[in-house]
């Protein structure tokens, strides 16, 4: 990295725009950048790191770049020229800021800036000239580091030596170290493998204490499944952290107690199934003698019972024999009983005919020449019957001229109606064909706003083919923005690659220079001069090394080194073609993004699909004009029918009129007092048949006396003849069916009866049973519920065993495949929580209580240090070095990051806190550059052409600021320029090139100036 120009415009204290030329200033290699306390001239500095950051240094971060000093119409920029990777870049960056509105009063917010452009032999116009490689603050900001190879923590660091951060870790302990030298090398991933395996370890744990938990778990059921045999066991219980093997073995002596105790219940059971079987027996066999002997004194009772009530049924018996005798008579007097009661009912219907004619006769008076009364005989009815009949055919014949008098009516009703449906047409019509003009004019209207839609279209098809461009060529943009991403990558890879395959060329040169040496080292002898210095003395001859590098070595390096700077130049290449290409799609696209010109195309489309459905009714309004003109013939036409029909109807009407007039004077003559006609046939017709009802009612109870006289002669014969001495004494010996019945079933109940009690007297068993003595039935059931008891008391505890022994048995299978579960995760914890211990610095798994990542530091430290103790070394005449130290400290502090200082005057090692003022700033300066080279390195190998030092020198000697000063003359060796920031005046004469920072009260300013202007 070399810097060539920076240019600064209302930056910090600088109110107007200052230039620095480092070119000039970088000249004789060391410069010097001085000014009074306050000036500025640690914000040259800044604007460095804000250029190429976009952020400034980490003990400033919070500080606004903006000016005070600076008016408000002046903007903020830092430009800063130089060459990153062997590419020259212009870097212009401008913070976010207010500035006056340009219309109006008030200020308006400009958003940040950045532009990276790089130095081209043909900017476009075959001329050499800037060309724009990036506007975005993202890739510009990733394209600055890759090349930078460092972020910004440690290009503040080795780049702008900050000689107090330095002093301060010289004095510094272990974690303080640690976060200066975990952020300039990144060893986060290493605090990261910590935090897992500390994370592992306690996943790893929680696994353990669920299964311990389930171990205890499994425990307290095994205890409460063995019940009381857990009492007995109880000394061998395990505790909370017992060992697996404990509790298998505690389980399986329960499960043996178990198996004990079943063995003891099982033969309990058996004893006690004897003696229940016994007690049953006895007590069924006492049982059926109780009820032998209950049978047979119920027997006994039995008898005497039923044979008293036989005697005392005498009676009932004579009256069912009566009964059964008047029951074969039974056909006779139901025949007899039909005829009465028909005779009865035929009675009694003519009578209520003959009540219901005398209710008609007072309000219908019969026909003249039919005289009739309710009374009359059967003769005179008949003759009235068929008078009523005549009148009732002349009334049929004026019941038509009726009908037709109604159809007459109703038909002229309708053709009223009709009209006055026709006036209606007509008048609707009229109505239409009023209105007719005003919607033919509208119609025409829109048939216009449809044909200038239609027109339209073409003009909205033809700026959506332009946007569909644009937006494929705003896609494509995205896609090459992608692409050139991807480039971009592989060309980061690329330049990795390539500064590897350098790296790897110049390591074999110098080895294969330093085999040169040993070539020639060999050759010398005691006494011959070499033939480079020309010193016959050889006190260390150079030695060849392990594996000496030959020149084919070296030639396929440089080989490899071509071949990836060739492939770093195609991806350059081809990067270049992307970057044109997706401005060229950028241009095409307007500026505009995909998602602005989907929107305008989505609103365009719908302001077509509005143009389309107007344009669309452009046809179907032409074919509504025509309808509608039809329907004006039509409707004109109808008026004209209407007309017509009105005028037929008019006359039909007065036809009508006549000739209901004429049937109206008929009918009037014919229904009399009635309403109508058929009401006057409809009381006429009643009449008559009252008049039938009434005759035949009289003929049905004649008939039904007769049928009565014959009954009774035959039922009186039929009495004689059974021994009845007249028809009350029948009636009285019979009786009804269900007494009769229910006198037949108790006689043959009591018959049946009294049979079956002599039949269970007789029976042997209960003989025999009634010669014992009485049964103690109660006794020996009693015995047996004793015997029942005591059984299921015994096979209770028996299957309580056998539940304890099944329950024992499956917790322990569950213990056995628990304790195989647990086995690989105890061993997988036991592991774990060594290697946490081991990666935490923990004393008992790590000796140095040294954490992983403070290992990692340690042996960067080690290397910076190396590397410091070489200029260090000369920096001190010799006297000191510096050397890291992994010992154990004091108390419970971590160890790994002490850093020490050999004397070589007293040959011993002391706390770098011991050094003087003075020895303290060349060693810290040592150690600064020590450390950039060692982040040089860590960083691929970046050339560092531009270093920064700031102050420190104001503490040394003249004889220390010398060799100090010898130091950094030793710096510019490889075109490497040296900016030394202090204002001690001695420097103002040793270093020729300076850069003077003056403060005014609005604003500092920057001057070019030689020792001779100082």
């Amino acid at each position: 990295m070399r810097l060539h120009q920076l240019t600064v415009t209302a930056f910090g204290p600088f109110a107007s725009t200052e230039r620095v030329d480092f070119d000039r200033l970088s000249a004789s290699g060391l410069f010097l950048l001085r000014g009074a306390t306050g000036a500025g001239k640690s914000s040259v500095l800044d604007a460095v790191c804000y250029a190429l950051y976009g952020e400034l240094p980490g003990t400033r971060r919070s500080n606004g770049v903006r000016s005070d000093h600076a008016g408000p119409d002046r903007r903020t920029e830092v430009v800063l020229e130089a060459t990153l990777g062997g590419r020259r870049l212009e870097i212009t960056r401008s913070p976010e800021q207010s500035r006056p509105k340009k219309r109006g009063s008030g200020y308006t917010v400009e958003k940040a800036q950045t532009l990276l452009r790089e130095w081209a032999a043909d900017a476009g116009s075959g001329e050499p000239g800037w060309v724009a490689v990036s506007r975005s603050h993202q890739e510009a900001g990733e394209e600055l580091t890759r090349l930078l190879g460092m972020s910004r923590d440690q290009f503040c660091q080795v780049v702008l030596l900050p000689q107090g951060d330095f002093a301060r870790f010289l004095r510094s302990d272990s974690k303080q170290r640690a976060e200066l030298l975990g952020r300039l090398f990144d060893t986060g991933r290493f605090e990261q493998l910590e935090r897992w395996t500390a994370d592992r370890r306690l996943r790893q744990e929680q696994q353990v204490q669920a299964g311990r938990q389930q171990l205890r778990d499994l425990a307290a059921r095994a205890e409460e499944a063995a019940g009381p045999l857990a009492a007995d066991a109880a000394a061998h219980r395990p505790g909370e952290d017992a060992a697996v093997g404990e509790t298998l073995a505690w389980a399986a002596m329960l499960r043996g107690a178990a198996a004990e105790r079943a063995t003891a219940t099982a033969l309990a059971l058996a004893a006690a199934e004897t003696a229940h079987t016994a007690a049953r027996e006895r007590a069924d066999a006492e049982a059926t003698l109780a009820d032998r002997q209950h049978r047979h004194r119920t027997a006994q009772h039995d008898r005497l019972r039923l044979t008293a009530a036989a005697t005392g049924s005498t009676a009932d018996r004579a009256r069912l024999a009566a009964a059964l005798a008047a029951e074969t008579l039974a056909p006779l007097r139901s025949l007899h009983h039909s005829a009465a009661a028909g005779h009865r009912a035929a009675a009694q219907s003519e009578a209520a005919r003959r009540t219901a004619l005398a209710a008609l006769l007072t309000h219908f008076p019969p026909p003249a020449g039919a005289p009739l009364t309710h009374l009359a005989p059967t003769p005179q009815l008949a003759a009235a019957e068929s008078a009523l009949r005549a009148e009732l055919t002349r009334l049929e014949a004026a019941g038509a001229d009726e009908e037709r008098h109604r159809r007459l009516t109703a038909e002229r009703v309708e053709l009223t109606a009709e009209r006055e449906r026709a006036d209606d047409l007509a008048d609707e019509s009229q109505e239409w064909l009023a209105g007719f003009d005003g919607q033919l004019k509208q119609l025409h209207a829109d048939l216009e706003a449809a044909r200038d839609a239609h027109a339209g279209l073409d003009l909205i098809d033809t700026r959506q083919r332009e946007l569909t461009t644009r937006h494929d060529a705003a896609r494509r943009h995205a896609q090459l923005l992608a692409a050139r991403a991807a480039a971009e990558d592989e060309a980061r890879a690329g330049t990795d690659a390539a500064q590897r395959a350098r790296a790897r060329t110049l390591d074999l040169q110098e080895r294969r220079l330093a085999g040169m040496a040993a070539e020639l080292a060999a050759q010398l002898a005691d006494g011959t001069p070499c033939r480079v210095c020309g010193s016959p003395e050889h006190p260390e001859p150079a030695r060849p090394a392990a594996d000496p590098v030959t020149a084919a070595d070296e030639q396929r390096a440089r080989a490899a080194q071509r071949e990836a700077e060739a492939e770093l130049d195609a991806v350059n290449a081809r990067l270049g073609t992307l970057r044109a290409e997706a401005a060229a799609a950028e241009v095409a696209a307007g500026g505009r993004s995909v998602a602005e010109l989907e929107d305008e195309i989505e609103e365009l489309g719908a302001q077509r699909r509005a143009a389309l459905h107007t344009a669309e009714r452009l046809v179907p309004l032409g074919q509504q004009i025509e309808r509608l003109e039809r329907e004006r013939e039509a409707r004109r036409e109808r008026l004209r029918r209407a007309g017509e029909r009105g005028a037929v109807l008019a006359d039909r009407l007065g036809a009508l009129s006549l000739e209901v007039d004429s049937l109206a004077g008929r009918i009037a003559a014919a229904r009399g007092d009635a309403p109508s006609v058929a009401a006057r046939a409809a009381a006429v017709a009643e009449l008559g048949a009252a008049v039938t009802a009434v005759l035949d009612a009289a003929r049905t109870a004649a008939d039904a006396a007769d049928r009565l006289a014959e009954a009774t002669t035959a039922l009186e014969r039929a009495a004689l003849a059974a021994g009845f001495t007249d028809l009350p004494a029948l009636a009285a010996a019979a009786l009804p069916a269900p007494e009769r019945e229910s006198l037949q079933r108790k006689f043959e109940q009591l018959d049946a009866a009294l049979e079956q009690a002599a039949a269970r007297l007789a029976d042997p068993e209960l003989l025999a049973a009634a010669e014992r003595p009485p049964a103690a039935a109660e006794a020996a059931r009693s015995a047996e519920q004793h015997a029942t008891a005591r059984l299921r008391a015994a096979d209770a505890a028996h299957r309580t065993a056998v539940d304890r022994i099944e329950a024992l048995a499956r917790i322990g299978r569950t213990l056995a495949a628990l304790a195989d579960a647990l086995a690989p995760v105890l061993d997988a914890y036991a592991r774990i929580s060594r290697l946490a211990a081991l990666l935490a610095g923990a004393p008992a798994e790590n000796a140095l209580r040294m954490r992983l990542e403070s290992y990692v530091l340690a042996a960067r430290l080690e290397q910076v240090a190396a590397a410091a103790s070489r200029r260090l070394l000369k920096m001190s005449g010799g006297r000191y070095t510096l050397v890291h130290s992994d010992g154990l400290v004091a108390g419970t502090r971590r160890s790994g990051l002490s850093l020490h200082v050999v004397d070589a005057w007293t040959g011993r090692e002391r706390d770098t806190a011991t050094l003087s003022g003075g020895e303290s700033f060349f060693a810290s300066l040592a150690l600064a550059l020590g450390l950039a080279d060692v982040v040089t390195d860590e960083a691929g190998g970046m050339p560092l052409d531009t270093l920064f030092i700031d102050e420190g020198f104001g503490t040394l000697d003249e004889n220390t600021l010398e060799e100090v000063m010898d130091v950094l003359d030793s710096l510019r060796e490889r075109d490497r320029a040296v900016g030394i920031v202090s204002h001690v005046a001695d420097l103002r004469t040793r270093i020729p090139a300076q850069l003077l920072v003056r403060k005014h009260r609005h604003g500092s300013t920057v001057h070019h100036t030689t020792r001779e202007d100082a």
